[in-house]
């Protein structure tokens, strides 16, 4: 390690006890997607107390802040996600919202938020060849659906995802490359595989009300239609390939309003996953086929409300860059090198910004339970939250240091797979909502 890494190093660590308090305060005060006004507030409040140039409200809750070092001819985000999962079992779930954060944004956020006390040091800022981003972005976790839709009504945003959204509003157009986090069970790790991209449903069955013992025959069961839709549904799976790694996973969010009433109303949200982007359409339009035949069946009506979700990750090989950041953060771990070839059918934004520029990803431990669990939960602050904002922050450095050597380098390799306006234009284009009513048929 040259001077300059031993002072990042020095910095977090003199550090360690402020860190680890924002974290756990982001953990413990978790907030859902686009609703992230408290923890945008802690972390912008981090970064004015920095004196660096900060914007807010991107995408309703994100926020932005940079530091100018040395020339700004290449420009590095670090980025930290907003968000919790609504899982109210959890013991630190938010009472009234059910919020938690049971996949480890808060460690995100944290890790960016000690990079920031490091390289924002002047001496080490000098020591930059380029400008580096604080960015805290909001809704990763693609839930909430019918929330979202009614945002995208009123005019506040236009897709679910944050970085999707972000990306449309231009907030990546001053981001040259990027490096993203994420806690994992298996301690460290470098790069990863590809995942799956989806869409997102809403499914609108309306029928009639009528006394559910004295006269149902006057009703239409809209509950019934649903659960055909939802037998229709299943009747389809053996037609996904394996290989295209399909998942279609809904959830009833209304099933009618009381027990001796018709349900006149059913509700279903669902995404619809797959592994490439001709396979999720092909799954899309069989999901719409099964929830319009139960439906039809009834004699119900029937709305699908069809939104863009987010783009499969892209394979990334193993960073030497972050390779050798993990290991001056942690000389005592493991370094694990992701497989480029391994697939999971998980999703997340990141590969929508895969696709526009270029991204380093690395994962970091202590945490266990299980993700998107109520069992999930910090178990080594050091490793979850010091390891995390130590390689933010070194590679950072190693990427900017020598007038930013290294990250022309990458840009200089990288070749988008989507111009912004190229990107838009295919969210665009699977955003639809189709009615049709078969009650007088």
């Amino acid at each position: 390690m040259d001077r300059i890494e031993q002072r990042i190093i020095a910095i977090i660590d003199q550090n360690k006890e402020k860190i680890i308090s924002f974290g756990r305060d982001i953990y413990t005060h978790a907030e859902l997607g686009y609703k992230e006004f408290r923890t945008a507030a802690k972390f912008a409040g981090v970064l004015k107390e920095l004196n660096l140039q900060t914007e807010e409200g991107l995408a309703i809750t994100g926020v932005k802040g940079y530091l100018k070092g040395g020339r700004q001819e290449v420009s590095l985000a670090l980025i930290g996600e907003l968000d919790a999962l609504k899982i109210p079992s959890h013991p630190f779930a938010n009472s009234e919202t059910g919020a938690a954060h049971c996949c480890g944004h808060n460690v995100q956020l944290t890790g960016v938020v000690g990079a920031a006390l490091a390289l924002s040091n002047p001496e080490i800022a000098a020591a930059l060849g380029g400008e580096v981003i604080f960015f805290a972005v909001p809704a990763e976790e693609y839930g909430e659906i019918e929330f979202k839709n009614q945002l995208k009504e009123e005019g506040k945003i236009r897709y679910g995802g944050g970085k999707c959204e972000l990306i449309r509003l231009g907030a990546f157009d001053d981001v040259d490359l990027a490096i993203v986090n994420h806690s994992g069970e298996d301690g460290i790790s470098i790069g990863s595989g590809s995942s799956n991209g989806f869409v997102s449903k809403v499914v609108r069955y309306s029928g009639r009300e009528a006394h559910a013992a004295a006269a149902p025959e006057k009703g239409i069961n809209a509950l019934n239609a649903a659960s055909l839709g939802l037998a229709a549904l299943a009747f389809q799976r053996e037609t996904f390939r394996d290989q295209d790694a399909v998942r279609v996973h809904p959830i009833v969010t209304k099933g009618g309003n009381l027990v001796n009433v018709v349900p006149n109303e059913v509700v279903i949200e669902t995404l619809v996953r797959a592994r490439n982007v001709e396979a999720i359409l092909d799954a899309e339009k069989k999901t719409d086929r099964a929830f319009k035949a139960g439906a039809q069946a009834i004699g119900a009506a029937i709305e699908i409300a069809t939104m863009p979700g987010y783009l499969p990750r892209l394979p990334q090989p193993a960073s030497t860059i972050l390779i050798e950041a993990a290991r001056e953060a942690a000389p005592q771990a493991v370094i694990h090198e992701a497989d480029p070839a391994s697939h999971k059918t998980s999703s997340t934004d990141v590969g929508d910004l895969e696709h526009v520029l270029p991204v380093l990803g690395f994962y970091t431990g202590g945490v266990a339970g299980g993700a998107h669990t109520d069992k999930f939960a910090i178990v080594d602050e050091e490793a979850a939250y010091i390891i995390t904002a130590k390689i933010f922050a070194l590679a950072a450095y190693k990427l900017l240091r020598d007038n930013a050597a290294k990250a022309r380098e990458l840009t200089g390799q990288y070749r988008p797979k989507y111009t912004r306006e190229q990107y838009i234009d295919f969210m665009e284009d699977l955003i639809r909502t189709e009615n049709k009513n078969y009650k007088d048929e």
